[in-house]
């Protein structure tokens, strides 16, 4: 199953070709409230000289504001350059409403939109109500109805700029979000290192001066005294025999799956892919839980949200975590739904699930996948029988 694809995140520019194509298009298809100036151009009123300027005009408005919205958003421009832009399509505007009618009007809802997307959030606050006072000063100089635009263009000028300055505020949160989860990241992955400098110093400190000790001491004995330098080389071994069982003990407990520590990875992953988490607070097992559950299912956790963020395509993911009794005793359920397209209903050979199917059978549990509206992964690992419980029913106690 192919990764899905979900376009460039908000305040990111676009990776390839198809994210460019997407974006362009989302920025484009605005642009069909063009159709008045087209309009005009077509009824062929103005002169043979001036329906060509007005297609020319129209051509270049077009493409410097498709270069502003599009460049500008995706990596920033110079300032000078933003300006000079701005400056040029509201002159466009401005000069083709004078001299070709009310219909050209239109031009300045899109300047205003420019000025929202791409002017520092100081100067467009300005820019946008100047770019609608222009429009209406032009307006009542055209041979229109004036009344009839005021209420369709001059809205839409100052909410369609406004509504871009608000988008921006929402990428550059994003953005300064997505920085502050690295930053996050970056210490947590730090801390776990100075963490773990810490307990090899203190597993290894004490045991290697007393190893370097011994071996200096069994040197200085070797020549006369090779008996007891021989108990010193014997307590070396053993020294160094209990620093690596220490070492080890030490580093397998950081290599351990945790169920928390996986919930609060799937949450992260998920928030960042667009995935809306409904996710368990609490992350503890029942009493008599199998020694490795935890990490059994700490791995379906981590590998099923894997899965939701590259395949499933979904909106909205719940896990949930509990104790069920059933005729088969009690079991704790960790359960796994997205609302996306779903996929296979059994595990495939080689793939991912099969994987998780043999880490839960290690722990005598087991795993169960459906799909209808979205996906839904299941695995249940079966709870000791607590002592003293009753023996069931209709079972000969013998």
């Amino acid at each position: 199953m192919t990764e899905e694809h979900r376009g460039p995140m908000p305040g990111r520019p676009p990776e390839n070709r198809q994210e460019a194509m997407r974006k362009l298009v989302w920025i484009g298809i605005w642009l069909a409230f063009l159709g008045a100036p087209v309009s005009d151009l077509l009824k062929e009123e103005h002169t043979a000289w001036a329906t060509a300027l007005g297609w020319l005009a129209l051509a270049a408005f077009v493409g410097v504001y498709l270069a502003l919205v599009f460049r500008h958003t995706a990596r920033p421009l110079a300032r000078a350059t933003v300006s000079s832009m701005v400056a040029f399509l509201f002159c466009l505007a401005v000069v083709t409403s004078l001299t070709l009618d009310s219909p050209w009007l239109v031009l300045f809802v899109y300047v205003s939109v420019g000025c929202g997307a791409a002017l520092p959030l100081e100067l467009a606050r300005w820019a946008i109500p100047g770019v609608t006072v222009v429009m209406a000063l032009t307006g009542l100089t055209t041979r229109g109805q004036w009344g009839d635009f005021l209420p369709g263009l001059a809205i839409p000028a100052l909410l369609g700029g406004f509504a871009m300055t608000g988008v921006r505020h929402l990428v550059r949160t994003t953005v300064q979000l997505r920085e502050a989860r690295a930053t996050v990241a970056q210490l947590a992955a730090n801390e776990e290192r100075l963490r773990l400098a810490r307990d090899l110093h203190d597993l290894l400190g004490h045991s290697l001066s007393l190893i370097t000790l011994k071996s200096e001491l069994a040197g200085r004995m070797l020549p006369d005294r090779p008996e007891q330098a021989a108990r010193q080389v014997a307590d070396i071994e053993q020294v160094s025999r209990q620093a690596l069982v220490d070492v080890r003990a030490a580093v397998s407990g950081y290599r351990r799956a945790t169920l928390a520590g996986e919930l609060a990875g799937a949450r992260t992953a998920l928030t960042a892919a667009g995935v809306a988490a409904d996710l368990p607070a609490a992350a503890e097992l029942p009493p008599g839980a199998p020694p490795d559950a935890e990490e059994a299912l700490a791995w379906v956790v981590r590998e099923a949200a894997t899965n939701v963020v590259r395949h499933s395509a979904a909106r909205k993911c719940l896990i949930t975590l509990t104790e069920r009794q059933t005729l088969d005793g009690r079991f704790v359920e960790l359960r796994i739904e997205d609302d996306g397209r779903g996929g296979p209903s059994a595990p495939a050979p080689g793939n991912g699930l099969t994987g998780l199917a043999e880490r839960l059978a290690k722990v005598g549990g087991g795993i169960e996948t459906s799909c209808g509206k979205g996906f839904t992964l299941v695995a249940r690992v079966p709870l000791a029988q607590e002592r003293g419980s009753a023996a069931p029913e209709g079972r000969d106690a013998r």
